[in-house]
């Protein structure tokens, strides 16, 4: 019904721009057989294509979306890497672009599990952003995002270097192929942490669940319940076995290529360079900005439109 309903949208997105095309045609005709008020209405006409131009680039680019899940929303986790304090800073500064990234679409993103540093930041955090094709946009992300700056953290304001990893996974819904099997999982109440009220923090309502065969875990202690928590954990673990299969089949792939393998978040993606010189760039698609503060402030959609225009090639 979801899918739906975006369908629908769009085809009646592209029905009005059809009629306000024909309205302007008309209006460019009668222009062209009258020279009273002519250059007032062709301003009219001109603004008229440019807003139709507009909407047409943004249903084009939904054509890049081509992939099983690109469709679904997105479990977005940051985790702080090599660079200490400055790292888990790092780490909070992409979740505050990723939020904005998220208002600034209208998709609704919601943190589902956080940790944060003792000195300042986040060790890792995972949130869950919510809206059509959330998964197909989010995805250019996926990978280690490094930070050159002046660390704000010593006295001296040394040039500091920082990593910290994006992992971007599907929501697969209930129904769809990954499969669970009760007895494989291990799971764990506790307190949840942080700020979430005072009911949530004096009862075990977080869940952490292990998936035994593989070891992975995920975990949720947003919620009130631990109902709720469980089952966004279960959320969280379905895009990680999925992510998990996924990578299984791209290494049996490679394997038979004769290619060797490297787990693909270990490699950098994209540098932010703050000092000496300002400058943002991609280093899977060669894309580049040197408008940090925009992109930081969560307008990264030039370089989602980069990567998958390159997928696509």
């Amino acid at each position: 019904m979801q899918e739906l309903e975006e369908l629908r949208g769009e085809v009646k997105t592209l029905s009005d721009l059809e009629t306000e095309l024909d309205e302007t045609r008309e209006l460019s005709e009668i222009i062209s057989e009258t020279e009273e008020g002519a250059e007032k209405e062709e301003a009219d006409i001109s603004q008229k294509l440019s807003e139709i131009e507009e909407q047409l680039d943004k249903l084009e680019f939904k054509l890049l979306f081509g992939g099983e899940y690109d469709r679904n929303d997105a479990i977005v986790s940051i985790m702080s890497g090599a660079g200490g304090v400055d790292a888990q800073d790092w780490a909070e500064m992409l979740l505050r672009m990723y939020l904005r990234f998220a208002e600034k679409n209208n998709f609704k993103a919601k943190i589902l599990d956080e940790s944060r540093g003792a000195e300042a930041g986040i060790k890792s955090v995972t949130l869950e952003i919510v809206g059509p094709y959330s998964y197909g946009n989010l995805k250019s992300e996926n990978g280690v995002h490094r930070l050159v700056r002046q660390s704000p953290f010593n006295a001296d304001h040394l040039r500091q270097t920082s990593f910290a990893l994006v992992e971007v996974l599907p929501v697969i819904e209930e129904g769809e192929e990954i499969e669970i099997k009760a007895e494989d999982l291990k799971i764990d109440t506790y307190k949840a942490s942080g700020a979430g009220g005072q009911y949530v923090n004096k009862t075990e309502s977080a869940i952490r669940i292990t998936h035994l065969p593989t070891g992975i875990v995920a975990a949720s202690q947003s919620e009130r319940s631990q109902l709720q928590n469980r089952e966004q954990a279960m959320k969280i673990l379905k895009a990680k076995l999925y992510q998990k299969r996924m990578e299984e089949m791209e290494a049996e792939k490679a394997k038979l290529r004769g290619e060797s393998v490297s787990a693909e978040w270990g490699s950098q993606i994209r540098s932010y360079v703050l000092h000496p010189y300002k400058l943002i760039k991609d280093h899977r698609t060669k894309h580049e900005t040197a408008n940090t503060e925009g992109v930081l402030d969560g307008n990264i959609n030039e370089f989602i439109e980069a990567y998958l225009k390159n997928l696509k090639k």
